[in-house]
C-alpha cells in the first residue's frame, strides 16, 4: 500500500488543480496547457490539409466563410484570426480545433441546405473550442489512465483490469463525450441565434440528417447522442434561443450569405459516422 500511496496523492493533487467551468456552467477537468493543445491543432490542421484535397471553388469557399464570421463575430475573437478550410470531401461533416481551425467539407452542403443550416453546425463546432471538450476529453483519459494504473497497482489482477477499463470506457469516458455533443448543441444555438441566423433551422438539419443517415450504435455505446435526443434538447432550448435570434434581427444582423449551395445526392451516400 505504501508504494501506491505517492501514485495516489500525485493523481488527486493534479484533479484538485485543474478545476475549470465550461461557458454553460458545468465543472470541467483540465490537465493540459491552451498553448500544447493549440500546437497539435495546428499540426493536425496541417496534416488534415495534406491528406484531403482542398476544396477550389471560390462560391463554395465565400460562402462558408461568410456564415463562419458571422458566427465568429460573437464570440469575442476575430473572425480573421481563425482559419476556415472548405474541403473536397463528399462526408457531411465539419470540425474545430484548438489553435482556432476550422474544417467544413463540401459534403455538408448536400444535407446543411440552407445558410442558417450550416451555421447550426459550424456553431456546433465552435462550441467545442470554446468550452475546451478537446482539452476536458484528453484530461479525462489522462485521468483515467492514472487512476487504471494505480487500480492495476492495488490489485495485481489482469482480468480485473480489462473489466475496469471497460467500466471506465462505458461508464466515463463515451457519457462525457455525449455531454460535449449536447453542450456543443446549446452552446452553437446560442451563437448562431445571436449572430441573426434562424435557430429554427437546426432542427430542420437534424431532420434532414435523420432521412440521410445510416446504421447507429446504441446511444449508451455512441460518442454522439442519438438524433431523437438531439432534437428533443434542441426544442427544448428553442425558446430562449428564439429571443437571442428576435433581438439579433431588431439590431440588423441579418447575415447574406446567399443560398444553400447544395451538392447533388450524386456525389455519394451520407456516411453513417457523419454526425459532427
Amino acid at each position: 500500500m505504501c508504494k501506491t500511496a505517492p501514485l495516489l496523492l500525485a493523481l488527486m493533487t493534479a484533479l484538485l488543480g485543474a478545476c475549470a467551468v465550461s461557458p454553460t456552467g458545468r465543472q470541467q477537468l483540465m490537465l493540459v496547457s491552451d498553448a500544447d493543445l493549440a500546437r497539435q491543432g495546428a499540426l493536425a490542421f496541417e496534416q488534415t490539409k495534406r491528406k484531403t484535397p482542398v476544396e477550389r471553388e471560390p462560391g463554395v469557399n465565400a460562402y462558408v466563410r461568410c456564415v463562419a464570421d458571422a458566427i465568429l463575430a460573437q464570440t469575442g475573437t476575430p473572425p480573421a484570426s481563425w482559419e476556415v478550410v472548405v474541403f473536397h470531401d463528399d462526408d457531411a461533416n465539419a470540425f474545430a480545433l484548438p489553435g482556432r481551425k476550422i474544417g467544413v467539407n463540401s459534403g455538408l452542403l448536400r444535407v446543411a441546405r440552407t445558410p442558417d443550416q450550416l451555421a447550426a453546425v459550424i456553431g456546433h463546432e465552435i462550441g467545442h473550442v470554446l468550452a475546451q471538450h478537446a482539452n476536458e476529453r484528453l484530461s479525462q483519459q489522462v485521468a483515467v489512465q492514472g487512476g487504471l494504473g494505480v487500480a492495476g497497482a492495488l490489485a495485481g489482477d489482469g482480468a480485473a483490469l480489462d473489466l475496469l477499463g471497460l467500466g471506465a470506457q462505458v461508464g466515463v469516458l463515451l457519457p462525457y463525450s455525449r455531454l460535449h455533443e449536447s453542450e456543443a448543441d446549446r452552446i452553437g444555438l446560442d451563437l448562431m441565434a445571436r449572430a441573426g441566423f434562424d435557430p429554427r433551422q437546426s432542427i430542420e438539419l437534424w431532420r434532414n440528417m435523420a432521412q440521410e443517415g445510416g446504421a447507429r450504435p446504441p446511444e449508451f455505446l455512441s460518442t454522439h447522442p442519438a438524433p431523437s435526443s438531439r432534437l428533443q434538447e434542441l426544442e427544448a432550448q428553442m425558446g430562449a434561443a428564439m429571443a437571442a435570434y428576435q433581438s439579433a434581427q431588431v439590431r440588423g444582423l441579418r447575415p447574406a450569405c446567399g443560398q444553400g449551395l447544395g451538392y447533388p445526392a450524386a456525389r455519394g451516400p451520407l456516411s453513417p459516422g457523419a454526425l459532427f
